[in-house]
């Protein structure tokens, strides 16, 4: 972009410099034919000519009475004011001209640099887009997928929870159960044991009491047996009858 302003400006100077060679290099045989023709002045153009001067009325002005403008006047048969007119638009040209010669070539690459600038930009704006968009989509579908993993989670946990209560519930119950066939066969044990001491008991109880219940002497035990021995006959005879 320097460049084409430095060239830009190069090509003004180059019109300045041509309007200003051609306003002061008119030919010699025009200025002596103009100096020659020309028609002496009346005191009072002359007065309002050198109060002009004296004023320093601008360049513009100058210029519009310059030897090429008057120089052009007088080939075309143009007015003053017509030939400056010319001479602007000529100048203009040239200038512009020149811009257009200058800048045929570095305008276009300019713009196309600039619009390659433009396209890439965009491109790495749509590029950091759709990376920025593929993000947002793995977070979400990481997102939705945690969500998930998590109820997966809970249920495992619920379930696993649940198995184990049952399986708590069960080797307690197995132990309570183990618990109380020792003790019905500790019980068993105890009343078997507990039986045969009182049956032994029992038994030495009752022949100790027997024993002093049940006191025969020499001379009952000698009655009983003439007893139970006066009864045999009868008892033949009743088995016979």
């Amino acid at each position: 972009m320097k460049r084409l302003l430095r060239k830009l400006l190069l090509a003004f100077w180059i019109g300045a410099g041509v309007l200003t060679v051609v306003s002061t290099q008119a030919p010699a045989a025009f200025a002596v034919q103009e100096s020659s023709a020309a028609e002496p002045l009346s005191p009072g153009q002359e007065l309002t000519k050198e109060s002009q001067e004296a004023a320093g009325e601008g360049g513009a002005e100058e210029f519009k009475h310059s030897g090429a403008v008057r120089w052009l006047s007088k080939i075309t048969g143009l007015g003053l004011e017509t030939s400056y007119l010319v001479m602007m638009g000529v100048n203009f040209v040239i200038i512009a001209g020149a811009i257009y010669w200058l800048s045929k070539k570095n305008l276009p690459a300019a713009f196309r640099a600039r619009t390659a600038n433009i396209q890439k930009a965009m491109e790495e704006a749509r590029q950091a887009s759709a990376e920025a968009r593929e993000r947002l989509g793995k977070i979400e579908a990481r997102l939705a997928k945690l969500d998930v993993e998590i109820g997966e989670m809970r249920a495992t946990a619920e379930k696993e929870s649940a198995a184990e209560e049952q399986r708590i519930k069960a080797a307690a119950e197995d132990d309570a159960r183990k618990i109380m066939d020792s003790v019905e066969q500790e019980i068993t044990a105890a009343v078997r044991t507990a039986r045969r001491e009182l049956t032994g008991y029992a038994a030495d109880l009752a022949v100790a009491l027997a024993r002093k219940q049940i006191h025969v002497d020499p001379a009952t035990d000698q009655h009983i047996l003439q007893y139970f021995a006066g009864q045999l006959p009868n008892g033949d005879k009743t088995r016979g009858a």
